[in-house]
C-alpha cells in the first residue's frame, strides 16, 4: 500500500509544474486526497483538498488562483496543477487519504505519502 507524490522538480518563478499523487495496492476513488505543503523551517500546511465527489477545497490565500486540483480515478491519481510559481512556493509537497470531507489538518488524514521537492528559483 502506498502513496507516492512526484513531478517536483526545480522551476523558474513564473513557470508552472504538475504534481501526481498516485496510490498502489489500494483504489483511490474512495478516498478524500489532500495536499500539504513543507518549506524549510516552517510548519506543515494544507493546500489543496478533493474528495470522492470531486468537491475542491484551497486553503492558501497565495495559492487559491494559481493551482487546480483534479483526480483521475481511472489511473488511480491525484493531480495538484500549479501555474505561476513564486519562491515562496518553494517546499515538500506531499500527499494523504481520509475518508469523508476535506479537512485542512493532518491529523486528519491516516495514511501519507512521502513528499517531492518543488524549488521555484532563478
Amino acid at each position: 500500500v502506498q502513496l507516492q507524490a512526484s513531478g517536483g522538480g526545480l522551476v523558474r518563478p513564473g513557470g508552472s509544474l504538475r504534481l501526481s499523487c498516485a496510490a498502489s495496492g489500494f483504489t483511490l476513488d474512495v478516498y478524500t486526497i489532500g495536499w500539504f505543503r513543507q518549506a524549510p523551517g516552517k510548519e506543515r500546511e494544507a493546500v489543496s483538498c478533493i474528495t470522492t465527489e470531486f468537491l475542491r477545497s484551497y486553503y492558501v490565500d497565495s495559492t487559491e488562483d494559481r493551482i487546480t486540483i483534479t483526480r483521475d480515478n481511472a489511473k488511480n491519481t491525484v493531480y495538484l496543477q500549479f501555474a505561476s510559481l513564486r519562491p515562496e512556493d518553494t517546499a515538500v509537497y506531499s500527499c494523504a487519504k481520509m475518508s469523508g470531507s476535506c479537512s485542512w489538518r493532518a491529523i486528519d488524514y491516516d495514511f501519507w505519502g512521502q513528499g517531492t521537492q518543488v524549488t521555484v528559483s532563478s
